[in-house]
């Protein structure tokens, strides 16, 4: 009987064995022996040295074999879309992974990176073979490759830690706690530096396509601050909530601004460049949680918001032509009682506290996706994409799995898990680095949309 023993190593404590066992005998895991260690049904016990097993292991019928897997008690490092949700950048402890999303069941991988370094981030340009990564061992320094030559284009080292890491085709931007560094794409020279931003340890900024950067204008309370980086100037400053800010989204035109805060019950989206505050969204008020993610839909008729929980809101972005003036209550239909009962509320409001008044006139979720379960400290990544004809709600989390969604449009309501993929399993064969696609924006994989210059 063979028996294929998927886990990262033999020893916890020594680390020895790298790698994965076959075995030709029948197998159990002894509880007196290290966490990971395998040996063969009726050894004795007494063998709780590692050298022991070692020398134990080598006489009996052993064979390595490279059938590469990485244990899901090892959780990704980092899971992050592309800047058109058509690609997933995977961060693990044996180098990184890129898969494609093109369907419902086509979810391939795109190119695999096995190193043994720790890729704590992993950026990738729409479909183009230039990706950005830092690593846990060097994680001041930012690396930019061609993945499909296996080239390195240049690196940078900076002051601090490399936190998180923007791309458009532009600019490419890094983020420090206390610094922002604004790079030209083409050529990678440093454009500007924002310099004495306020601390930032959660890395929070987004980045528009057409080169709006958002980024905490206050370490105490929810202050936006937005910066032109194709003019290289400031353009607004915004207050979008009391506590600090933990999450940012541009819509895909760069007019829409959603932000999230540190205590995570109300969602915001504002207008720009004016900075007027268009939708406030509540989403929830049992407790606080933390928002790691915020994305709009293409047409920016949805935001997706996700947290340390298991629901997944979905908010409905009412065109702005049929949203009421400032300051006037919400229409409502009166035809039913709950639209009647709605009505009362929000004409009630004017005559209660501020704080009360707005969460009542606070809109609710459209629909909510439910994920089959959540580890602690895993970090969720959505996105509302069109797959097959309709639009999905496409969910990465870094205990492993991507879920995808069914939503309905015109009713909302609890959204349908129909297709779940594993992540974190490794294939035995990886498309060949010579195959050369074209995505639906016009972009080849084999060559990033510009010319780059190695430093």
């Amino acid at each position: 009987m063979c028996v294929v023993l998927p886990y990262k190593r033999l020893c916890g404590n020594c680390g020895g064995f790298s790698g994965n066992i076959k075995l030709t005998h029948h197998f159990l895991k002894v509880p007196d022996l290290c966490a990971d260690a395998y040996l063969p049904e009726g050894t004795s016990n007494v063998y709780s040295n590692c050298n022991v097993i070692n020398t134990l292991i080598n006489k009996l019928d052993f064979t390595f074999v490279d059938y590469p897997f990485m244990s899901t008690q090892d959780s990704l490092l980092c899971v992050t879309f592309n800047q058109d949700f058509s690609s997933l950048g995977v961060g693990c402890h044996q180098g990184y992974r890129l898969f494609t999303l093109a369907g419902i069941d086509d979810f391939t991988e795109t190119y695999c990176d096995r190193k043994p370094v720790d890729v704590k981030i992993v950026e990738r340009l729409f479909s183009s073979s230039l990706v950005a990564t830092v690593n846990l061992s060097s994680p001041r320094r930012l690396n930019v490759s061609h993945f499909k030559k296996g080239s390195e284009i240049c690196n940078y080292c900076y002051p601090n830690s490399v936190l998180a890491v923007r791309l458009n085709r532009q600019r490419l931007v890094v983020c420090l706690a206390d610094s922002i560094y604004i790079h030209n794409i083409r050529d990678m020279k440093v454009l500007h530096t924002i310099r004495d931003t306020p601390n930032n340890p959660r890395a929070v900024c987004a980045l528009s396509e057409c080169g709006q950067l958002a980024y905490p204008g206050s370490a105490i309370n929810g202050e936006v601050q937005i910066f032109d980086t194709v003019n290289l100037q400031a353009v607004i400053q915004l207050t979008a909530h009391d506590n600090p800010l933990a999450a940012l989204s541009f819509n895909r035109s760069g007019d829409r601004l959603a932000t999230a805060s540190e205590k995570g019950t109300v969602i915001r989206v504002f207008a720009l460049p004016a900075g007027s505050r268009l939708f406030e969204f509540r989403r929830g008020v049992a407790r606080c949680v933390t928002i790691s993610s915020l994305s709009f839909s293409q047409d920016s008729s949805l935001l997706c918001v996700c947290s340390n929980t298991v629901t997944i809101h979905i908010f409905r972005l009412i065109p702005p032509s049929s949203t009421p003036p400032s300051g006037s209550s919400p229409t409502y239909e009166t035809s039913s009682w709950m639209g009647y009962f709605g009505k009362a509320l929000a004409d009630s409001a004017a005559y209660l506290p501020s704080q009360m008044a707005d969460i009542i006139t606070q809109g609710r979720d459209f629909a909510q996706a439910r994920l089959p379960v959540i580890n602690n400290g895993d970090r969720i990544n959505g996105a509302i994409i069109t797959l097959n004809n309709a639009p999905r709600v496409v969910v990465a989390s870094s205990s492993g799995m991507l879920y995808i969604f069914n939503i309905d449009q015109s009713e909302g309501g609890e959204c349908v898990l129909i297709k779940q993929h594993r992540i974190d399993v490794f294939e035995p064969s990886v498309p060949s680095a010579s195959s050369s696609k074209t995505s639906s924006n016009g972009d080849s994989e084999d060559q990033p949309p510009m010319t780059m210059t190695t430093e």
